[in-house]
């Protein structure tokens, strides 16, 4: 048996990647990853945007928590194969206060009341409590009960946004979670297993700059490894493992100790997977009792889709214990009864997917259907007379400005209709004339008219290059408009003008070279500004050399002894100034 777990950041965009666009359905997809249990964790989804296809695919059952308002935002799912391992309970979130209707009874909950967080840390709660079905709000856990153990598929917060408030959400969860695993181990003495993105490593060889940020604090006059448990949540995260106490055990680094460079997240904004500048973030732990069923693990940094990738383990077929008893896995994980049921959270008994509620297409296409073989045929109704414009439609349509008398009242009388029928207007008909050609260069790169008065341009928003071409065309308009001293200079200053132009306008429109970097003199490559704001759009040059280690990232960010040469350099130049400086370094030659 096969568990496996993958931050897909996004269940709609997953199969616009190879190989997944190759797949029919989502169940083929599944069936592609070769696992009995997988655990995804971002599904970027809402209730209402889940499709029968994610929901309710024929070879698995699904298990869903979706956030409750932030749509697109988070969400977990663990889909378990339905002819090998059925769980024989399942849970929404960690409080146990998140509950489907109607309610879990006390056989279909997963532990007792009073081993759920809320009622461990009652007693041990200050001014600061934590907020429960806040916390459970985001649609970051499920829980499911296999016998063996109790798997939590859960995808915890990162401090994205770096707020107080946000940073504190992040260690109320880890404390959330802490707990609901306690109780689990402590209080009714089960084996757990807690997969998905932790978003935090466990040691200095998992971060891809562990050894510079461990320099960087030797320098500032720490001690060990201090540089690098600066961050609470990764001293939570160090201190939850065996080696420092805790209660589980990191698997997949038990069978790679000291391998380098097994991450399991990049940043795919600045190609850091080309040069495995990563991080391992994703986790398999277990408790130790669960260490021998556990025939290996590893990561999947080859399968492609996400910013992240499959970490997996794999189960033994059967154990021999310590007495010489056989205990086969097939016994003791899941339901032991063929087709029987899943739990009643799985998704496949929601309202929308159960049929018990009329998706609105099902509605709509009935009473279409309905109002279509019921509704009699009737003849066509005659044409109806042109109804009269009413006049204060009329005085909105003309171009002339409204009289200042009262327009009078309409009438049902023929002579009212003809008063008020509406007539021909001349005065736009000979602006469109007055427009007619085109007055300068200047004109052919000015922007349209707003439609509104209260609409305006914001001058700061033009486009660099537009701004240029305009700079340029005004100042050739502007010489053209001078008069010259005489005939002959007229002449030869129109000759000169006209080839300083030509050449001006030949670099203007001319493909933009890549300016070279300053630390390697390699050509650039372009980017364009995707991030919401003043910049959006806007092009720029950055240094082509892909990211690592030690590559310059300022020198506010980066001390220079630990730049690293053969990563990108620090080189950023707007587009917009590089066509500038073609510009002026092609008039400087024509005038030297």
């Amino acid at each position: 048996m096969r568990l496996l777990t993958w931050n897909i950041n996004g269940v709609r965009t997953l199969p616009h990647y190879h190989p997944w666009n190759t797949c029919k359905n989502f169940d083929e997809i599944l069936n592609k990853l070769e696992a009995d249990i997988l655990c995804f964790q971002e599904m970027k989804t809402g209730r209402k945007l889940v499709t029968k296809d994610v929901a309710v695919p024929p070879s698995f059952d699904a298990f869903l928590s979706l956030p409750i308002s932030k749509t697109g935002y988070s969400g977990v799912a663990t889909y378990t194969r339905t002819k090998s391992c059925t769980p024989l309970k399942a849970e929404e979130g960690l409080s146990g206060l998140l509950q489907p209707k109607p309610s879990l009874s006390v056989d279909e909950r997963i532990s007792k009341y009073d081993v759920y967080p809320p009622r461990l840390l009652e007693d041990s709660l200050d001014e600061d409590e934590l907020d429960f079905k806040d916390l459970d709000s985001e649609g970051r856990a499920v829980v499911l009960d296999f016998g063996l153990f109790v798997l939590i598929n859960t995808y915890c917060p990162n401090d994205g946004t770096g707020t107080e408030e946000r940073e504190k959400y992040k260690m109320d969860y880890h404390k959330l979670l802490e707990t609901r695993v306690k109780g689990l181990i402590e209080k009714e003495k089960r084996e757990v297993i807690v997969v998905g993105d932790l978003n935090a490593c466990a040691a200095v060889i998992d971060h891809c700059e562990g050894n510079l940020m461990v320099a960087k604090g030797l320098a500032e006059g720490l001690e060990g490894e201090e540089g690098f448990w600066g961050k609470a949540y990764r001293r939570r995260m160090r201190d939850w493992l065996q080696e420092r106490g805790g209660p589980m055990v990191d698997i997949v680094r038990r069978f790679w100790p000291d391998r380098k460079g097994m991450y399991t997240c990049w940043n795919t904004k600045i190609s850091a997977r080309e040069t495995n500048y990563g991080t391992r973030i994703d986790f398999i732990l277990v408790t130790p009792g669960l260490v021998p069923w556990i025939k290996a693990g590893d990561t999947l940094p080859d399968i492609k889709g996400s910013d992240h990738c499959p970490v997996y383990i794999d189960f033994h077929d059967e154990i021999t214990t310590s007495t010489g008893e056989v205990i086969r896995l097939r016994d003791v994980v899941g339901s032991q009864v063929e087709s029987k049921d899943p739990p009643r959270v799985a998704t496949r008994f929601w309202e929308e997917f159960s049929g018990k509620q009329t998706s609105l297409q099902q509605f709509f296409g009935g009473r279409a259907k309905s109002s279509a073989s019921t509704t009699p045929k009737t003849k066509t109704p005659p044409a109806l007379k042109p109804t009269p414009t009413p006049p204060i439609l009329e005085a909105a349509e003309s171009s002339t400005p409204p009289s200042s008398n009262p327009p009078p009242i309409a009438s049902t009388s023929t002579s009212t209709k003809r008063k008020f029928a509406p007539e021909p207007v001349s005065a736009p008909k000979k602006a469109k004339k007055e427009i007619k050609g085109q007055k300068s260069i200047a004109g052919f790169f000015a922007k349209p008219l707003a439609p509104s008065s209260s609409q305006s341009f914001d001058v700061d928003m033009e486009d660099e290059d537009y701004k240029l071409a305009l700079q340029l065309s005004q100042e050739q308009d502007q010489h053209h408009t001078s008069s010259p001293a005489s005939p002959q200079q007229s002449g030869n200053s129109k000759g000169k003008d006209t080839t300083q132009s030509k050449q001006a306008w030949s670099t203007l429109l001319a493909p933009l070279q890549p300016p070279m970097c300053h630390d390697h003199y390699e050509p650039t490559k372009e980017l364009k500004v995707t991030k919401n704001g003043p910049n959006k759009g806007k092009k720029f040059f950055i240094c082509s050399r892909p990211v690592g280690p030690g590559y310059d990232k300022g020198r506010s960010e980066r001390r220079r002894e630990d730049v690293d040469p053969q990563y990108r350099c620090n080189y950023f130049k707007w587009s917009s100034d590089v066509r500038r400086e073609m510009l002026n370094n092609a008039q400087a030659e024509e005038n030297p």
